[in-house]
C-alpha cells in the first residue's frame, strides 16, 4: 500500500494536499531520555517549569496564556496522556469529514470556549467530554501551554492532562470520525518532525509540520502543539540542540 494511501486521515481542500507538499531540510533535535516521557517526570516538569522557548519557526503563532490576539476565537483543546503497561500513550480524534473547520483532520479534543467556560481548563474538559465521552472525573490536569493561533483565526491553548484509569470512549459521531492512541515516545520523536512547505500559486507558502503514524498523517496546529511539548521536555531535562559550528573566514 502506498504512503498516500496509508494517509487516510488527510482530507484534501481545492486541490491542497499536505502529504505530499515538498519536505524541508531542517537540523535534527536531540532525542528525549526514555525517563523524561514517565509520568512523574512530566509532572514535575509543569510543577517546576525551567525557561524554554517555543518552535522557534512559528514563534510569532504563540502567546502566553491569557494573551488576546486581534480577531481571534479563544478555544482550548486537552493533550490527553494514557497511562498504559508498555508506557504513555497520547489519545487524538480524527474529525468527521464534514465539519466546516479542520474537516477530518487529526486533532485533540476541544473546541471553542463558550461564555459559560470559566477557563480554557473547564473548555478543554467539557470539550473533551461532548466529543469523546470521557468524563471530568477522569482527567487531572497537569499544566498548560502557550496558545497557538491557527490559520482558521482561533486562538488555541493547549490543556496537558492525564486520563486516570475507568474512562470509558464514546465518540460523537457528528463531530468525530476516529478516536485511537498514539506511543508519546513516537511523538517525541523529532526524528519523525518533519517540515512542509505548502505551494503557493503565488509562489509563497507556509510552512508546517507533520509526523506520520501508522495510517495517520498529524500536521497542522496538533503538530506544532506536539512539537512544543517536545521543546518544553527537552528544556526541563537539559537536551538542547547542538550549535552549529561557525564557518571558517578566509
Amino acid at each position: 500500500m502506498s504512503q498516500l494511501i496509508q494517509a487516510r486521515s488527510v482530507r484534501h481542500e481545492h486541490g491542497f494536499d499536505p502529504v505530499t507538499q515538498p519536505v524541508v531540510p531542517s537540523r535534527p533535535l536531540p532525542a528525549l531520555p526514555p525517563t523524561s516521557l514517565q509520568m512523574e517526570r512530566i509532572r514535575q516538569a509543569f510543577e517546576h517549569p525551567v525557561p524554554w522557548q517555543v518552535e522557534p519557526l512559528f514563534s510569532h503563532e504563540f502567546f502566553v496564556s491569557g494573551t488576546a490576539s486581534q480577531g481571534a476565537r479563544q478555544a482550548a483543546v486537552l493533550m490527553p496522556l494514557v497511562p498504559r503497561v508498555d508506557g504513555l500513550n497520547v489519545l487524538l480524534t480524527r474529525r468527521a469529514d464534514h465539519l466546516h473547520h479542520h474537516a477530518g483532520q487529526v486533532s485533540f479534543p476541544g473546541g471553542c470556549i463558550e461564555p459559560g467556560d470559566p477557563g480554557p481548563i473547564d473548555a478543554a474538559i467539557r470539550e473533551t467530554r461532548e466529543e469523546v465521552g470521557i468524563e471530568r472525573q477522569y482527567v487531572r490536569v497537569i499544566g498548560t501551554q502557550p496558545s497557538l493561533l491557527t490559520t482558521t483565526q482561533f486562538l488555541m491553548t493547549p490543556i496537558v492532562g492525564e486520563l486516570l484509569p475507568g474512562f470509558r470512549i464514546m465518540p460523537d459521531a457528528s463531530e468525530v470520525a476516529e478516536v485511537f492512541e498514539v506511543p508519546l515516545a513516537v511523538l517525541m520523536d523529532p526524528a519523525r518532525h518533519v517540515l512542509h512547505r505548502m505551494q503557493a500559486d503565488s509562489g509563497q507558502g507556509r510552512c508546517y509540520y507533520s509526523i506520520r503514524w501508522q495510517s495517520h498523517f498529524i500536521w497542522g496546529a496538533t503538530a506544532m502543539l506536539i512539537r512544543n511539548l517536545y521543546h518544553f521536555l527537552a528544556a526541563s531535562q537539559s537536551v538542547q540542540p547542538a550549535q552549529p559550528q561557525p564557518k571558517k573566514t578566509q
